[in-house]
Parts: structure tokens; sequence; C-alpha cells
């Protein structure tokens, strides 16, 4: 990226001029690249501004095609925000899950848009994209966030047959401000942004290619490590989880089975979760909450809502490639700690 915005010889990717054919090839370059890694055609990469615009086109090409939509209480506010009435809202299990028949049962012939996120933001629950493929079978299009997948989970896009799929590039180490929605050869939809008719007239403005470089060098870095970065994300969970198993007061949320390599969603008894974070954060380690009122709103988690458990009590830990087992000592030290110190506060 450094490379690319210190260079004079660049111009707009849209031109015939020198400049702009240099940046058109640049540009096609990084799309490759994208496309491979994510098991997708060239031509079904658009580059967007990240996972939340690339919903918002799904979401709005999609209901072009029917005002009705499908989704289960746990997507993101990314997608609920953009699925108002008429919706149709399937409930989840205690563990998170959908019943891929329910989502099934409930399209219906004006039905645009089924949304299945494939790995939950706050609790790290995967879900069974497969089989709800299968329960909508063509009757809709169906629209998967990967946003917490990419990098993590292997992806083949177009082996999967899934028609819409949003990312973004931070998630998975790549810079922020750039993403991808990956559109099934063949379909088309109406672009959420419009004026001009770059990207094959699918998004509208002038392309991020500095980004767009660095989205591709993040992808080409995983194409060798993904899977022995996930192996070692999943053994730090694991190692948090057995910790959690056995702590008072502490409880994990989500499936145990199902679930990304890199999330864990822990319950915390009795302590609300800010000064559990503002504790934490002295001591130098950054978790959040997967409650939204210790972040932009003063709002329970709707996640947990829809999963029946504590909506106000939670903390959402991460991992990433940087990350070892002996960060994960220092974070149950400290957990033991700040949480010993509030609950003593109580008596």
């Amino acid at each position: 990226m450094v490379e690319w915005l210190e260079r004079v010889d660049t111009g707009d990717p849209g031109r015939i001029h020198a400049e702009g054919m240099t940046a058109r090839v640049a540009l096609e370059q990084a799309r490759d690249e994208v496309a491979a890694f994510f098991g997708a055609r060239s031509r079904e990469v658009v580059f967007t501004s990240g996972a939340t615009e690339s919903i918002a086109a799904a979401a709005w090409g999609g209901r072009q095609r029917g005002p009705h939509s499908v989704l289960p209480a746990t997507e993101h506010s990314a997608v609920t925000r953009w699925s108002i009435d008429p919706s149709t809202v399937i409930g989840v299990t205690e563990d998170g899950l959908v019943d891929p028949a329910e989502v099934g049962a409930a399209v219906r012939p004006d039905t645009g848009v089924v949304h299945c996120q494939m790995v939950n933001h706050e609790t790290g629950v995967q879900q069974p994209v497969g089989e709800v493929l299968a329960a909508v079978d063509g009757r809709a299009l169906v629209h998967v966030d990967a946003a917490q997948a990419a990098g993590r989970l292997p992806i083949s896009f177009t082996a999967a047959g899934i028609d819409l799929m949003s990312i973004s590039a931070h998630k998975l180490g790549g810079p922020t401000g750039v993403g991808a929605l990956l559109v099934r050869r063949g379909l088309r939809i109406d672009p959420l942004l419009v004026g001009g008719d770059q990207e094959r007239a699918r998004r509208a403005g002038m392309e991020n290619v500095a980004g767009a470089l660095g989205f591709a060098a993040a992808c080409g870095a995983l194409a060798d490590s993904a899977e022995s970065e996930a192996a070692l994300q999943r053994a730090l969970s694991d190692q948090l989880i057995a910790w959690a198993d056995d702590a008072e007061g502490v409880e994990v949320i989500g499936s145990r089975e199902q679930r990304a390599p890199h999330i864990v969603c822990l319950g915390i008894t009795g302590v609300e979760p800010q000064p559990v974070l503002l504790g934490l954060d002295a001591l130098g380690i950054s978790v959040h909450s997967g409650s939204s009122c210790s972040s932009e709103a003063f709002e329970p988690s709707p996640v947990l809502a829809a999963m029946d458990v504590d909506a106000h009590h939670s903390l959402r830990v991460s991992f990433g490639w940087s990350n070892t087992a002996e960060d994960v000592e220092r974070l149950i030290a400290a957990l033991q700690r700040v949480l010993g110190e509030l609950r003593s506060l109580r008596t």
C-alpha cells in the first residue's frame, strides 16, 4: 500500500490513459488474489468500503427482487436494520443456532433475500449455512455475512452456491475501509450506490486501489497460513474455555461444537461489563462486551437476548494471529484479579 501511495504515475482506474491503465492493472490483480482466496471467480468480486456497505448492498439488491426478507434473530445490526417489514425473524436455540428447516419454511413467493451469518460476531457460533442454502433451494437469494469467518474458516464461494457474501478486509488483517461483496456469476442486482459505472456498474464511485492492494496482500499472506493460524486460535480459545468451566460465576455462551476458532463469549454473573472492561484495559488487555451498552448504545445485546441468556453481563474475547498461550494466561490472571476486586466491593 505504501509503495502504491508513493507512486506518481497512477490515476483513475476508469480512464484509458497510461496512468489510469496502471491503476486498472493493479486493481484487477488485487481482485484476482481476493477472488482466489475465497474460492470465487474474479468477476464475482465487487470492492466496497467494508462489510457494512456490502451488507447494505446485498439487502438493497435482494429487496428489489421481493419486499419480504428472512433472517435469524442473531444477525448483525447491519442486517437487521435493513430488514424492515415485511420480514420474518427466525428464533435460535440457547446455543445460538438457527433451524434451517424453519428458515426454509419462512420463504414466501415475495421473499427477495434470506440472510444467514456464517459466524456470529458476539458468540462465535457458526451457523449451518449449507443446510440453509438447501432449505431455501433457490426460491430466494441467500446472502451470507462472512465478516467474522473470513480468514478463520475455509470459504469456497462458487462451490457453495451462495448468491451474495459480505467481507471486511480488516477482519483478516487487511486495512480498514475496504471490503467486498461477492456476487454469484450471472446474478444482477440493483446497485446501492449509483452515479458511475465502476465495478462493472455494480458499485459507483472511484475504487480504493491502495485499499484493494492491502486487502489482496492480506489474502496472499493467509493463503499459506490460514489453517495454522486458525488451529492456534482454537487452541487459545480452548485454553480460555477450560478455565471458564472451572471458574465461579463464569460461563461460556454459545455452542461448543459449532463455533469459529477465534471468539469466546463469557457470561459474568453479578458484575457489570463496563468496570470489567476498564479493569482489564488498565492491565493492558483489550476485550469487548457482548452487550452493546458498553460501546455505542445503551441497550442489552439483542444477540444474547435472542438466545434467551443474560444479555447484560458478558465479555467477548477474540484472538488474532499474534496472540500466544502466554497472552491467555495473562488474561485469565487479570480476569481473576478484576472480578475478585469488583465482587469484593459488593460485600
